[in-house]
């Protein structure tokens, strides 16, 4: 299983500067100065952050606004919900897959023999299920396919895996990776990093997954008892 999350970064959007530098005169109170980006169109090409560079304008969806954050990525074995790997990474629109293809192969290369991998809709791409399949992976995606006057998409799963019974369980199990993300973030302070950097940023996400996971063994050993 994999998914991807925002974390907010240890900058305020009052950074955002201009790359080719900003004409403006120095503000009066350097500490908390006044920033205006009325009419002024903001890009991670032409703009970047003063406090941490290595943060993104990035949002999620459309008609959100676009925050200074780093991307999570998780990788989850849906048996127990054991966190496998977490990495972070820049914020991109296609970071959540290219992220879950590393930290895949990162699994192969330990020894692990994934059958399937379980992800939401945003995963349902030509790309990404090739990939999967040339891994010997069965893609276990959510099938993202409408179908509207204007635009008709198809999903990239197949009909067939789609309609087995392990597809069934794959997305049963999906809510087990949201449960690490919901605890990451609001008990082991993981909404906003207090670091700057994805380096730094990536230390403390790997502490607080392993917190996360041993507080779920402990808990699963009753059970496996």
């Amino acid at each position: 299983m994999v998914d991807g999350t925002m974390i907010d970064a240890a900058a305020r959007m009052k950074s955002v500067r201009k790359r080719d530098g900003d004409p403006t005169p120095p503000p009066d109170d350097p500490g908390n100065p006044d920033v205006s980006f009325r009419n002024e169109r903001r890009t991670n090409a032409t703009h970047a952050s003063t406090t941490d560079p290595e943060a993104r304008l990035y949002r999620k969806g459309k008609g959100q606004a676009s925050r200074l954050t780093f991307l999570g990525h998780t990788l989850m074995e849906n048996r127990h919900g054991l966190l496998v790997d977490i990495t972070i990474t820049t914020a991109t629109g296609t970071a959540e897959r290219d992220a879950a293809l590393t930290m895949i192969d990162r699994l192969l290369d330990r020894g692990g023999q994934p059958v399937s991998v379980g992800a939401d809709k945003g995963y349902d791409t030509q790309g990404f299920v090739a990939a999967l399949t040339e891994r010997g992976i069965q893609p276990h995606s959510t099938q993202n396919a409408y179908d509207t006057p204007k635009v008709r998409r198809t999903s990239a799963v197949p009909e067939a895996i789609a309609a087995s019974p392990e597809y069934t369980v794959s997305q049963r199990k999906r809510k087990l990776i949201e449960e690490g993300f919901g605890w990451m973030t609001a008990i082991g302070g993981l909404r906003r990093t207090r670091y700057r950097g994805i380096a730094r940023t990536q230390l403390s996400a790997s502490l607080t997954a392993t917190a996360y996971t041993l507080l779920r063994i402990s808990r699963l050993l009753p059970a496996i008892a």
